[in-house]
């Protein structure tokens, strides 16, 4: 079994980007950023990849911790984890109470929109699946990436956005200019339009409207994905 976050985990640990482990792979920073967030799985010749770039042994990212410590254990120490297993079992299921299941809604998320530098992808007709608990109004969805618009839009969320133009000054859009797409709140000048981030260690970005900026549309909500 794949192990999304002890991947992430790992990479932090060792004080490397995404982007990094991505350009070692030889692949994209949207199919890397994938694996972290558990919407894909690499295949088994990339785990074995990432187990040498991030030095941790064979399994390290698809063993159970449990299964991986049990078979570390003399026969002894295994038994008595079986054991501890089998009486945890028991208690839980006396414990177990039924549960209606929580209708979870599907999006198609199309596209990633950054919330950092800017990213190349606008237009990709590819789009991953993911599901939340509230059928939210919107006309596409996009991928959150950075933190520059942090702490209100989250790195790795999904941006709903309406398709409109211009509404008001302060307002967060989706923008589009130089094969480049921003989620950041918009204001017009005379010569041009700026970007401005939530989080303040990011500075504005401007743009002239000779570059042809172009506002795709409004940010009418976003949400973490839940397992479906």
């Amino acid at each position: 079994m794949y192990q999304s976050e002890k991947l992430k985990t790992r990479r932090k640990e060792l004080k490397l980007t995404q982007k990094e482990i991505a350009e070692q792979l030889g692949i994209s920073f949207q199919a890397y950023s994938a694996w972290e967030r558990g919407i894909k799985e690499p295949s088994k010749k990339m785990v074995a990849q990432l187990e040498n770039i991030l030095k941790v042994p064979k399994g390290y990212f698809t063993e159970i911790e449990l299964v991986r410590l049990y078979n570390t254990l003399s026969s002894q120490g295994q038994e008595k984890v079986v054991v501890y297993a089998r009486n945890l079992l028991q208690e839980e299921q006396v414990k177990k109470v039924s549960f209606i299941p929580e209708k979870l809604y599907e999006y198609h998320v199309y596209e990633r929109m950054s919330a950092g530098i800017g990213a190349s992808i606008y237009g990709d007709q590819n789009f991953d699946t993911v599901y939340f608990n509230e059928e939210l109004a919107h006309d596409f969805a996009s991928w959150v990436s950075g933190d520059s618009m942090e702490p209100k839009y989250q790195n790795g969320s999904v941006a709903l956005i309406r398709e409109t133009g211009f509404d008001y000054d302060g307002a967060v859009y989706a923008v589009v200019c130089n094969n480049q797409t921003y989620i950041k709140r918009v204001y017009r000048e005379v010569d041009g339009l700026r970007l401005v981030s939530i989080n303040p260690k990011y500075k504005d970005v401007f743009i002239s409207y000779e570059e042809d900026p172009r506002i795709v549309g409004i940010i009418v909500g976003n949400f973490v994905p839940m397992e479906g």
